[in-house]
């Protein structure tokens, strides 16, 4: 049987009870190419019950091509198994069974264990192998082992500590071409770019989850973002390449605005979450032409928190906007060239004028890093009268004197202001969700609060400004306002602020 010419999304099922189970795999066939079915996730009477029911499911209803598993524990299961009780279920699975199934997986150690006699065809057979601690060095070393086994296909699974890890990943797969198909994925949050740009590498399969919360692996996307999010199925080597970097990043919803709008201009592009740790080595690695071990055409990118300060010595220009705030948040790759901008300002300002006047306005800014420094040179540009609260003064104490404006204390802030702007996370889910920089009482003399904030929509100052009877603007505004800026830099598109807020409220 050849694969090579075959790319598939896989959907694996976790449930833990026959019924859910079986209720699952007929969900997930209206988005799956392949369905795996995680046996080992099931008791051992409810394994018997599902397998019992298989031929005939495959058989009288829609249910896509099936991947049997049933891996032990220290190799990413959910039960203790021995050898010999792996290779006992295989010998006793009905042929019937057998024949209704498109893959199974075994593991390489399962693998050699059959001494070239499976009780399933080798036609059918993948080899896995899977590390979580690490992705070492000596992958195509292992790869060679694994495919002269008689397995039709070799699957190679690593943990991602850092993104640069990925590039083995992608050498992996790169090295499987015109020999053995290859399914090769990192990992963590780290290694999402081998789950969405694998199979137009050359990888056979890709695995992504029914839901959330039904993952099998650490960093899986559900199927439904990979299809239709990121359009895997339509992307190839001429694809251009997008994304934010950022640590974390997982939390971003840019990916849904560029997606939204790349898909319907009908671009061979996707935006990606990109975790690093090093902007400069990823930058190095995967994005300069002149140095990039990543083959990957990037077109450019986004950057947030903690790289807008850090990118700026690896880029080859920096525009007079991004020089002034010190900070840039995107990146243009052109002829070779890196150049960096700041989309802040506009996307901050835009919405903020169409409800008040700026002009003598009195602003408080919470916060004195690179929003805070994007927004202060927004509002000086203005003619506001801004002063700065801040927790740090050894820190604000620059800022306010670079753009000669008032400095106190956060925690001495006493109200009196036209417009408080929110500059610091705190509020911010996986950072400090429910908290909030300033109490209702503080806020009773303020006539509008911003919140820069978006995620979740309405933080605990927005809830506290309400309360205190203030106008309020959450920072979704700010978030699609500055995007709609980058796409324009980028691939010269004129998108919607409507298009882009459809595209964050249907997912």
């Amino acid at each position: 049987m050849n694969y090579t010419d075959n790319r598939f999304i896989c959907v694996p099922i976790t449930e833990t009870n026959a019924e859910s189970f079986l209720s699952a795999i007929l969900e997930a066939s209206q988005l799956a190419d392949i369905v795996e079915l995680r046996l080992d996730y099931l008791s051992t009477q409810d394994r018997s019950s599902v397998i019992a029911r298989l031929p005939a499911l495959t058989v009288n209803t829609a249910c896509k091509d099936l991947l049997l598993t049933f891996r032990p524990r220290e190799q990413g299961g959910q039960q203790d198994l021995s050898l010999e009780d792996r290779q006992d279920f295989w010998r006793n699975l009905p042929p019937e069974v057998i024949a209704a199934t498109r893959f199974v997986d075994f593991e390489f150690d399962l693998v050699e264990s059959w001494n070239g006699i499976s009780p399933v065809p080798w036609e059918k057979v993948i080899c896995s192998w899977h590390n979580f601690e690490e992705t070492p060095n000596d992958l195509p070393a292992r790869y060679d082992r694994m495919a002269t086994t008689p397995a039709a296909i070799v699957k190679i699974a690593t943990m991602a500590n850092r993104i640069t890890d990925c590039l083995k990943t992608f050498e992996l797969i790169h090295y499987a071409k015109d020999k053995k198909p290859v399914i090769a994925l990192a990992m963590s949050l780290a290694g999402v770019s081998t789950r969405i740009l694998s199979l137009a590498s050359g990888a056979m399969l890709t695995f992504g989850s029914l839901r959330k919360g039904a993952e099998s692996a650490a960093g899986q996307i559900t199927a439904s973002d990979l299809r239709n999010l990121y359009r895997i199925k339509q992307l190839n080597s001429d694809s251009e390449i997008l994304g934010i970097i950022g640590y974390p990043v997982g939390h971003s919803r840019s990916p849904l605005m560029h997606n939204t709008v790349l898909s319907l201009h009908g671009l061979n592009a996707a935006y990606l979450p990109f975790e690093v740790q090093d902007a400069g080595e990823f930058i190095t690695d995967f994005v300069r032409p002149q140095t990039k071990k990543f083959a990957w055409n990037f077109r450019g990118l986004s950057v947030t928190i903690p790289h807008k300060l850090a990118v700026i010595p690896y880029l080859d220009s920096v525009d007079t906007t991004a020089k002034a705030i010190g900070a840039v948040n995107t990146i243009v790759i052109n002829g070779g060239k890196l150049s960096g901008f700041n989309t802040d300002i506009v996307g901050a300002m835009k919405p903020l004028e169409e409800l008040v006047e700026l002009r003598d306005a009195r602003v408080a800014v919470l916060g004195a890093g690179g929003s805070a420094r994007a927004i202060c040179y927004g509002l000086n540009q203005r003619g506001a009268n801004t002063t700065i609260f801040a927790r740090d003064m050894t820190k604000a104490t620059p800022l306010a004197e670079e753009f000669e404006v008032k400095l106190h204390l956060l925690e001495s802030f006493t109200g009196d202001f036209d417009i408080v702007i929110n500059c610091t996370p705190i509020g911010m889910r996986h950072h400090s969700e429910g908290e909030s920089p300033l109490k209702t009482e503080a806020l009773k003399n303020t006539t509008l609060v911003y919140d820069l904030i978006y995620t979740p929509n309405t933080t605990a100052l927005l809830c506290n400004a309400e309360k205190a009877g203030c106008q309020t603007l959450g920072g979704m505004s700010m978030l699609i306002g500055q995007a709609t800026e980058q796409l324009r830099l980028w691939m010269g598109l004129d998108a919607s602020f409507e298009t882009m807020r459809k595209g964050l409220e249907t997912k």
